[in-house]
Parts: C-alpha cells; structure tokens; sequence
C-alpha cells in the first residue's frame, strides 16, 4: 500500500500523532544525537482504566454484535498492544532508528469486564520484552484495569543519563533539560497533512505506520502463545485473523464466536499457536 501511494502521488496521515508534535521530534533528535550516551534500554507503557462495552440489541445479528464492540475483539481491533499501546511502540522504534527482531512476553485476561468473557476475548494485560538487532531492549507494559497505577509514558536509558521522552532528560552530571515543544499532536497532524495537501509536497507514513503495527502484532503474538517470536518467521507464517474480510457483511458469520457457554475463547500461553 506504501509504494502504490507513492506511485500514485497520494499523501498519507496514519494517527501516530506523537511524531508531529514539536516536544517528540526535539526530544528524539536529542537522544539520536547522543545527549544521553549510548541506548541501553527503552522502556514503553500504556497502562489505563478499563474500556467501554456496549450491550447487545435485541435482534442483532453476531457480527454486528462485534463491530459494535469492536475494541473486545482480536480480528477488529488487534488488542489493546495493537489498538492503544502502539502509539508508545512506534516512539521506542522511532528513537531507535530500528524495529525489533524478536520478542517474548506474557500476559492474560483477569478482570477485563469483571472476568466476564461472555462480553471480551481480549487481554487486559501484556508485558512484552523487545531485542533489537544491536541488542538493545524494549520493554513494553499494557493494561486496562480499573484502581490500578495509570502510566502512559516513554522512557529511555543511556550510559549518560535518562529520559522521559515527553517530559524531561535527566543526564547523569549537568542540570536537566526540561523539554519546551509544544504537544496537541492530534491537531497537528490534521494541519501538516492539511498544509502538505496546499504546497503539493506528499508525504507518505504508510511504511513506519505498518512497521509500527507489525511490532505490536509481534508483542501481541509473543503473549498469546508464551514462546520467543521471531519478527521475520512472524512476518512470513503470521496467522490471518479475518479470513475473507472483504467479503464480511452483517449476515456474516464473524471470525470467533462464542462457545456452547457462552464465552469466546481467550487465547491461552502455551497452548495458542502464533503460525498458520
């Protein structure tokens, strides 16, 4: 989709609006630049309150169901990694100039929509440790929980000093530099999209944005099934979550449904399979 794009001259806006705001693109080329050392470690986070859930209608047909509650579903929405968390992600990845080349992790569903899994097949906790091709790691928190610790943030480690991506860099012998841009990255990606229609200079985010969205898939998938992932064997034999979705109307029979108990099924580490 990312070179028919640009054969064709389109611009593309993709939502990853941390990157069009002016404290982000400072911060980055700061640490690019060395103003911390070398990149030991990056730390992401999205950990939040728990989500929206919207009844079932008399007369709705299960797809529609599942498009209305879209959000709780793995072939709708990808999962919070991949829905919400993935704005942090592309941050880790945009620092280090890299995306990573396997990863591990672990997580599960204990308290989305009360234990309740007639409602939600999702997770509503993941915690993914990324291994970049130099080595360097990536650890990523993700959760929704009602009363929990609430965090949303970047962090990065170097051999000198520490960063907090949209706040402040610490280093380890000098006064902190606290970061000045400004942030509203939501309206400004409208603007530069907008601005970059008028001038006729196309831009195109499609490449980073899908790299970005693989990255989250390989935490989701290292999660899911308890094993290390490899990015290239993921990218080669990933399984496809909405077979046909071309073809999906409301009549359709959705990609999960419900088992004779009601509940959908909520993959399980060791036992869930990450290949087709």
């Amino acid at each position: 989709s990312a070179k028919k794009a640009k054969e064709k001259g389109l611009a593309v806006g993709i939502g990853l609006q941390r990157r069009h705001e002016e404290r982000y693109k400072d911060n980055v080329k700061q640490l690019q630049d060395g103003v911390i050392g070398d990149i030991n470690l990056l730390r992401v986070y999205w950990n939040g309150n728990s989500i929206w859930h919207r009844a079932r209608q008399e007369g709705m047909s299960e797809m529609e169901y599942q498009v209305n509650n879209w959000y709780h579903f793995t072939w709708a929405s990808g999962d919070q990694i991949c829905e919400q968390h993935i704005h942090n992600l592309d941050v880790g990845c945009w620092i280090k100039g890299m995306y990573p080349v396997k990863a591990n992790g672990m997580g599960g569903s204990e308290m989305r929509m009360g234990g309740d899994r007639t409602l939600s097949q999702i997770f509503d906790h993941t915690f993914v440790e990324y291994t970049f091709e130099d080595g360097t790691k990536m650890y990523s928190q993700g959760r929704h929980l009602k009363g929990g610790w609430s965090n949303v943030s970047e962090s990065v480690h170097g051999s000198k000093g520490t960063c907090d991506v949209a706040r402040a860099i610490w280093p380890f012998e000098g006064d902190p530099i606290r970061i000045r841009g400004a942030g509203g990255g939501h309206y400004q990606e409208q603007k530069d999209l907008i601005e970059t229609l008028h001038k006729g200079e196309y831009y195109n985010e499609a490449e980073y944005g899908a790299m970005s969205t693989f990255t989250a898939i390989l935490g989701r998938e290292a999660c899911y099934s308890g094993k290390e992932i490899n990015a290239a064997e993921l990218m080669e034999k990933g399984r496809d979550y909405a077979p046909g979705i071309d073809d999906y109307t409301f009549s359709s029979t959705p990609p999960v449904v419900p088992g004779e108990n009601g509940e959908y099924p909520v993959p399980a580490p060791g036992v869930y399979r990450p290949f087709a």
